[in-house]
């Protein structure tokens, strides 16, 4: 993002969040190759910020750091990211702090797992 110390007013957060909300669904759509669950789901998605120019800022992680995947996985994650209307741009930052545990997983990808 070009500006990450931009203080978004209420009034922004009202006009993104819609769109917010259209970014999250973009990533639902993106699964986990090795797992039969989305990656917001899985709690990949460590951080989803949206700035005024409306430029996207995700922070994600792998399951696992060696995932044979990865960059396939990142190609989808930005090409859905930048198909939704209004995105001007996404860029992600790939991390392993903290490192990706079950814990993470959402209600919904605990049912659909099993646990």
């Amino acid at each position: 993002m070009s500006d990450n110390k931009e203080v978004l007013t209420a009034e922004d957060l009202k006009e993104l969040a819609p769109l917010y909300s259209n970014v999250v669904l973009a990533l639902k759509q993106v699964y986990d190759p090795e797992i039969p669950v989305n990656i917001y789901d899985l709690g990949l998605i460590y951080e989803l910020q949206i700035n005024k120019k409306r430029e996207v800022h995700i922070e994600m992680t792998f399951t696992a750091p060696n995932c044979p995947m990865a960059d396939e996985v990142l190609a989808e994650v930005k090409n859905s990211v930048e198909d939704v209307p209004g995105v001007t741009s996404c860029q992600i930052d790939l991390t392993f702090e903290p490192p990706w545990d079950q814990s993470m997983l959402s209600e919904e990808a605990r049912v659909d797992l099993g646990l």
